[in-house]
């Protein structure tokens, strides 16, 4: 039979890590562990980590819907009752994830972990193999201007050749003088830049801010506005001259016609796939071939987790041929992360298959 345990952990951030919405210094995660009674030294390992002010499962009680699931796991499921469809055509995951897509995510990783051997290796890819890296964007966090360019300086140093900049939150003629003065010494063969804004403009100021960003050659921008003003982002999409990656406006968007009739509406250049934020890989398989129908570019990014999610993450992306690079790069946040074989090396993501895991949630 099939069982199932979990783990509550707080990560701890290196630094004040600002968005529009805030400044987090921690998060909490839950790990979740599932084995056979049968041969219980074979574990599969996955990640419910749900991301606060923006997953639709930011509940107070999170805590005591995973004991449930658990319970009814260890109330003598078997693996296939867990994994395959019942007469309703759902999993008892895709049950759980309707209301809980980080949870979902969360047991979709560690079954196929289990299924897997329990090594951590999901998929079966040159990546997993350790024969080839992923290029990821270099994240740089809102802050004080100093410590932005102290990001971005250390950054290029690394290697990277696509950045990420939050912006929204300081003076926006302070953030455009910080594009200006990478724009001055890396001109856009060198060196792609993308900034996310998670929803800070207010839609009827958009357009002129995205004239302003577009003089700086930028790949794209996040999420310009706020979520669920679906005629107001498609007019934007229609109008900008700059491509427009669409990112919590995918949040909470489940069924298959609603993704497609979302898509169709706002006709977005771009869109960002979060496998903890929309319900685990399968969810993101679908938005990936709904978008590439309808000739929409896209990239993978993690939210946050520890290791052990991004690791999850990084195999499924790998699982395509996407040469953009995706936004991989979280697994340096925390004081306290699993430590991985996942390696950062010269802006590529690394496996290293021989590599260990350490300090273990279990």
């Amino acid at each position: 039979m099939l069982k199932a345990d979990y783990r509550k952990h707080t990560l701890q951030f290196t630094f004040q890590a600002g968005t529009s919405r805030g400044v987090m210094t921690e998060r909490d995660t839950y790990f979740v562990k599932l084995w056979q009674t049968a041969s219980p030294e074979v574990c599969g390992l996955g990640e419910c980590a749900p991301l606060p002010g923006l997953s639709v499962d930011d509940v107070p009680d999170y805590e005591s819907h995973l004991q449930r699931v658990c319970a009814q796991i260890n109330g003598g499921l078997g693996f296939s009752k867990v994994a395959n469809r019942d007469e309703s055509g759902n999993t008892i995951l895709e049950r759980v994830g309707a209301a809980f897509p980080s949870m979902q995510f969360g047991f979709e990783t560690a079954l196929l972990d289990l299924q897997n051997g329990g090594k951590r290796m999901m998929f079966d890819t040159p990546f997993s193999r350790g024969a080839a890296g992923m290029e990821i964007n270099g994240l740089v966090w809102m802050g004080t201007e100093t410590f932005m360019r102290q990001q971005i300086d250390a950054k290029l140093a690394a290697g990277f050749r696509c950045l990420k900049l939050k912006i929204g939150a300081i003076d926006f003629d302070r953030e455009c003088a910080l594009l200006h003065r990478i724009r001055q010494h890396y001109p856009p063969e060198q060196i792609t830049l993308r900034v996310d804004a998670n929803g800070a403009f207010a839609p009827e100021k958009a357009l002129e801010k995205l004239k302003r960003l577009s003089e700086y050659a930028l790949h794209s921008i996040e999420q310009p506005i706020k979520a669920g003003q679906i005629e107001a982002m498609a007019s934007l999409c229609a109008a900008t001259p700059l491509p427009i990656a669409l990112d919590e406006e995918l949040i909470g968007v489940r069924q298959n016609d609603g993704k497609k009739q979302l898509l169709e509406a706002i006709r977005p250049q771009f869109i960002i796939l979060k496998p903890s934020l929309l319900g685990g890989f399968a969810h993101c398989h679908e938005w990936v071939g709904l978008a590439e129908n309808q000739r929409i570019g896209w990239w993978i990014t993690s939210a946050l987790e520890s290791n052990i999610g991004l690791n999850a993450i990084a195999q499924f992306t790998a699982t395509y041929r996407n040469p953009l690079p995706q936004g991989l790069g979280t697994g340096q946040l925390y004081y306290n992360n699993i430590a991985s074989p996942l390696e950062i090396r010269g802006g590529f993501l690394h496996y290293d298959p021989a590599g260990e895991w350490q300090n273990a949630p279990f």
